[in-house]
């Protein structure tokens, strides 16, 4: 079916399944509070709310928002550390609009990635999430789009240094970012399975090594800006630097006895410098910009183009198994949605969360798209401590306590924290430049986070979060008696079956039926679940000490509970 609108109201499933995908997770009260509405109305309040700019990371050493300042007094490896512990900050604010913006920061990540290790620069780390950031949201803003975004980020200082763009100058070409440029972050190979046999040498469905070795030509001529002081006009963001001046670019290329002209894949185009912006003859940084444009422009005006980056907003947002069928139905219904909005994500997205398709709601369907994607490693952290609605302290009144606490679950300082590296997610600094193969990889995409070794790590996440060592209380916890009381009536809390009944509504997204006999437990996992609960106890010993028990006695037997439910398989699903 095509991208055929949902024309209902959304249950608690249906929401909870919403945010999930959308944002990093919502609390039970978020998710109540949506309930009975259309995924048009939510997606409306996620995506055209007012939400404000981040406060700019403070460097807790010395109070320094060291973004704004020429020369940061703290090394570079501080404060990449520093940008990283902020980043996840962000993506920990409890508003809903405010995570639906950072999940799209993420997935922008994902689509043009970047190795901390390779880029070694902390502001340009910075200026490019702040880049994604602002492209976030584009609806409303005419100069805002994907297409856009791919112009932005090829002259983006992290690109310039991830991509050796610094090295590429006339008569000297270095192909990486426009390699790159072709095969990830645009027009593709086409769908992985179905991509036809190459027939001739350096072909590659949609490009060809000549449109490689022609881009890099046309993108030669940028240089790594270490001060930070070039500003992009549009975006006031910095950007690299043009080699040699504004009025001489002497390391683009300018050969005019060499025309730079592509394949037929792109009809035969010949990019040329717009004479009226050459100073004698010579490139000027707006003759090779205005190249870059028609680069971008030409690439984006290639149907394949809509199609690829459609699939991989499909694998992020919704399921990664793409095969011809739904290629040729939901893909292309995306991809020209995609074109129809002038290559706008937020248009695109909308339609999406908004479909029958995504909700798997048309007739004559027998399974959803519900649990269909296993958490990231961030979504599995995020998302758990979104579902407690957990606090973060005040990045600007208490500077030192949240970068204790975003350190620690980056596993930065000595604790037991989230290590991302441990669950397969080294975060920032994926091993590829075409990101994590979580994301990439044919034909496993997200199973890559699961193996026996990852999946002890996750399990090991959960028990430092809820479980509780007094002698020993780690820097970040969840008091589950506390949440239960302010979220599960106690006539449901105090009942041994159904507080297990409902804590699966919240917890996992595979399909429940909520009636008097069934709630998508199984005998046996409601037994298991239960001797978490009251241990060898006979049944009704809980609803004796729910009513009055000590509260420390209480939050043991939850603990244990919570842990169970968490360490699910279930729950590593999204």
């Amino acid at each position: 079916m095509p991208l055929t609108p949902f024309s209902g109201t959304l249950d608690k499933k249906g929401v909870a399944h919403l945010l999930r995908r959308a944002t990093f997770g919502a609390s039970p009260q978020q998710i109540n509070s949506l309930v009975g509405s259309t995924p048009a109305a939510i997606v409306g309040q996620l995506f055209n709310s007012a939400i404000p700019d981040p406060a700019l990371p403070i460097d807790p050493a010395n109070g320094e928002q060291w973004t704004e300042i020429p020369t940061p007094t703290s090394k570079n490896d501080d404060l990449e550390d520093n940008f990283l512990s902020w980043y996840i900050g962000q993506m920990l604010n409890t508003s809903l609009p405010y995570s639906a913006r950072e999940k799209i920061v993420f997935f922008l990540h994902t689509h043009f990635t970047t190795i901390r290790s390779k880029v070694t620069s902390a502001k340009a780390l910075y200026f490019q999430n702040k880049l994604y950031r602002l492209f976030a949201f584009d609806s409303a803003n005419a100069k805002l789009s994907i297409k856009e975004l791919t112009k932005k980020v090829s002259i983006d200082n992290a690109m310039i240094r991830l991509l050796d763009g610094d090295l590429n100058v006339k008569g000297n070409p270095n192909e990486n970012y426009a390699r790159e440029l072709l095969e990830l972050y645009s027009i593709g190979r086409g769908l992985d399975g179905y991509i036809p046999p190459v027939t001739q040498q350096g072909d590659y469905a949609n490009y060809s090594e000549t449109d490689i070795q022609i881009a890099a030509r046309v993108l030669s001529g940028w240089e790594f800006d270490d001060t930070f002081t070039t500003i992009d006009v549009d975006t006031l963001i910095p950007r690299a630097n043009v080699r040699g001046s504004a009025t001489n670019a002497s390391s683009h290329d300018n050969d005019t006895t060499a025309p730079k002209t592509f394949s037929s894949h792109f009809g035969g185009i010949t990019i040329a410098p717009d004479p009226a912006l050459l100073s004698g003859g010579n490139p000027t940084e707006a003759s090779a910009m205005d190249e870059l444009d028609q680069l971008i422009e030409m690439i984006y005006a290639q149907h394949e183009t809509a199609k690829n980056i459609c699939r991989k907003v499909y694998r992020f947002f919704v399921y990664h198994d793409i095969d011809d069928v739904i290629d040729n139905d939901i893909i292309e219904s995306m991809a020209t949605v995609f074109e129809s909005n002038n290559f706008k994500l937020q248009p695109l997205l909308t339609a999406l969360f908004t479909s029958e398709h995504f909700y798997q709601a048309g007739g004559g369907v027998d399974d959803d798209n519900f649990g269909g994607i296993i958490k990231s490693p961030l979504d599995l952290a995020i998302g758990t401590l979104r579902l407690f609605d957990y606090q973060l302290p005040d990045i600007t009144t208490a500077t030192a306590d949240f970068y204790a606490q975003t350190s620690y679950l980056l596993n930065l300082i000595k604790g037991d924290g989230l290590n991302l590296s441990q669950m397969k997610m080294p975060f920032f600094d994926p091993t590829d430049v075409a990101g994590y193969e979580a994301y990439h990889q044919y034909p496993i995409y997200n199973r890559a986070w699961i193996t026996p070794n990852h999946l002890a790590s996750r399990y090991k996440f959960i028990e430092n979060l809820i479980l509780y060592n007094p002698s020993a209380p780690p820097l970040i916890n969840i008091n589950v008696y506390d949440w239960v009381k302010a979220n599960i009536s106690d006539a449901i809390a105090g009942d041994e079956n159904a507080i297990a009944f409902e804590l699966a509504k919240y917890f996992f997204p595979v399909p429940y039926v909520d009636t008097e006999t069934n709630h998508g437990l199984t005998d046996a996992r409601l037994a298991y679940f239960k001797s978490q609960l009251i241990g060898l106890h006979t049944p009704g010993y809980w609803a004796t000490l729910w009513a009055g028990g000590a509260q420390e006695d209480l939050r043991i037997a939850l603990n244990l509970l919570f842990n169970a439910m968490l360490q699910t398989p279930e729950y590593q699903l999204l």
